[in-house]
């Protein structure tokens, strides 16, 4: 189909591009990379009177260190977090988790704050967000606030956002040297999103688990924090049987719906899955 009028706007700072959006009020929409938004009006599921790109704003692209956190401009795609050495060598779980993101010509122009701030949660990046416990700058009319991911999301398509507010930038701290990590993702096709899909991320000790936190993609309305497993696996050795239990825990919180990527049982079952692989491979990574 093709998506109703409206009025174009490319504003060249993230002042103008709020003064927008503040002026235009609930008939304007922000467009990041417009891999979410752009098929929603298309199914006239969304239908903006206004549009205003990001694209056109430099302060939101880029990636930094900033003291013990990284900071990733909301407008990076995920072709630019995949090929960033900083990102590679500090916080290699979203290189892995933006490679399994579409295909190549949509990470070209898909960005990363599109990809946490739409709330849809079929994308792969809140969860990992959750995982790192990171935390998302927003800007509006009202000037800046922080916003914790594992606070953000509320529902589907439902986030923490005010009306008129934009994410600007998401912080995240450095995870500790050594750290193991892991996203596995089971879908479908290429380019598809997840029937479920699992992020790991721990630090480990004289073979014991120090720190653990887990979060699960599209078998919820929105991404999961697993806090009860991460619970379950810190202190242990990553014996089978304690895997066996965090599993099911994380399982437990769990709701996805039954649709075309399987019955709601098999998809909580998938997540189970992928945690356990995710959890294997984090071991390895932490060398114990």
């Amino acid at each position: 189909m093709i998506p109703g009028s409206f009025a174009y706007h490319r504003p060249s700072s993230v002042k103008e591009a709020v003064g927008l959006l503040g002026s235009l009020g609930d008939d304007a929409r922000a467009i990041a990379g417009g891999h979410s938004l752009i098929p929603m009006m298309k199914l006239r599921l969304a239908s903006p009177s206004h549009l205003v790109d990001l694209v056109g704003v430099a302060d939101l692209k880029g990636i930094r260190e900033d003291g013990k956190d990284i900071l990733i401009g909301a407008m990076t795609t995920q072709h630019e977090v995949i090929a960033s050495d900083l990102l590679t060598k500090k916080i290699p779980i979203l290189s892995e988790t933006a490679t399994l993101i579409a295909d190549p010509q949509v990470r070209y122009v898909g960005t990363i704050g599109g990809n946490v701030a739409n709330g849809d949660p079929g994308n792969d990046m809140p969860a990992v967000m959750m995982c790192l416990n990171a935390t998302y700058h927003a800007v509006g009319k009202s000037g800046e606030r922080r916003i914790a991911a594992r606070e953000f999301y509320q529902g589907a398509y439902f986030t923490a956002l005010e009306p008129g507010e934009i994410v600007t930038a998401i912080r995240i701290p450095t995870p500790a040297a050594g750290h193991g990590y892991a996203y596995e993702k089971l879908k479908r096709k290429v380019g598809d999103y997840a029937t479920a899909a699992a992020a790991v991320v721990l630090t480990a000790s004289g073979g014991k688990v120090t720190s653990c936190s887990i979060g699960l993609t599209n078998v919820a309305e929105t991404p999961l924090w697993a806090e009860e497993a991460s619970k379950i696996l810190t202190g242990s050795a990553l014996d089978a049987a304690t895997v066996k239990k965090a599993v099911a825990a994380a399982e437990a919180i769990t709701s996805p719906a039954s649709d075309s990527r399987g019955p709601a049982a098999y998809r909580t079952k998938m997540a189970g899955v992928m945690l356990t692989r995710a959890l294997g491979r984090a071991k390895a990574r932490a060398g114990f």
